[in-house]
């Protein structure tokens, strides 16, 4: 933490984000602005006048790949939730009984021009990012499962041909869209109950692109009137506040 006056301001700067929590933050971003575009091309591909087979195939794979870089890295953001620095733990990210009540005191500082300065993640943080990973997790698992029914992918693709291989087929010999070498009547309830988990995907998908523009409003916003780097600090580490914060004390 370092003083530093600019503007007749005593500034000073405190250290948030640690280098494990930034990585993890872009390449979400990155890998569900990937998931999100590929998603909608398949989703909208005869209205793009993608019909053949093959490129419905590549889309999905390349979405598919997309998706295993957004779950290893919610896997180590959530290991990383344990063992990071002050501001990166579930207990600086989640909501607890004290964000809450503050929360109120909050919003009101906000609407009245003179915001609360937090060096980590305030109430309306707090809640915003515990929904984001709900959303996420969802997300994840949904994919996952549409990744082994539709192209029989892991984990659960050897589940999936397994079960819809035709008597005496080798079921890794079944090739995705290809209903040739597949007993009808599993392949049919196969598709009858992995629409469930596709219509959740494609919702949540909807919900999660708000969110992102929720976010990215409400961040440069929150710049705008709170000042502190909230941006800049995700790829500096760090945030440059006029007064103390309240949670200067927590971060020691």
């Amino acid at each position: 933490m370092s003083d530093k006056p600019i503007a007749d301001k005593p500034l000073k700067s405190y250290a948030v984000w640690d280098a494990p929590t930034r990585v993890f933050h872009w390449v979400n971003f990155v890998s569900i602005i990937a998931l999100l575009f590929f998603g909608f091309l398949i989703l909208y591909r005869k209205d793009l006048s993608i019909m053949s087979g093959e490129a419905k195939l590549a889309l999905k794979t390349v979405h598919t790949w997309a998706g295993y870089v957004l779950v290893t890295s919610l896997a180590g953001r959530i290991l990383w939730g344990f063992v990071g620095n002050a501001h990166a733990r579930w207990r600086a990210v989640l909501p607890n009984k004290r964000s809450l009540k503050s929360l109120t005191s909050d919003l009101g500082s906000f609407k009245a021009g003179d915001p609360i300065k937090y060096i980590g993640r305030g109430p309306m943080g707090r809640l915003s990012v515990t929904l984001m990973f709900i959303l996420l997790l969802t997300q994840a698992a949904t994919g996952l499962i549409r990744a082994g029914t539709d192209i029989y992918y892991p984990p659960f693709g050897w589940l999936v041909t397994s079960y819809v291989a035709a008597p005496g087929v080798d079921p890794s010999t079944l090739m995705p869209e290809d209903e040739t070498y597949v007993d009808p009547e599993r392949y049919a309830l196969m598709k009858k109950y992995k629409i469930p988990f596709g219509n959740i995907h494609l919702y949540v998908a909807w919900t999660l692109l708000a969110m992102i523009g929720l976010h990215i409003a409400s961040v440069v916003l929150k710049d705008m009137r709170q000042g502190g780097g909230i941006i800049s600090a995700m790829f500096t580490g760090r945030k440059v506040l006029e007064r103390p914060p309240v949670d200067e004390k927590e971060a020691e």
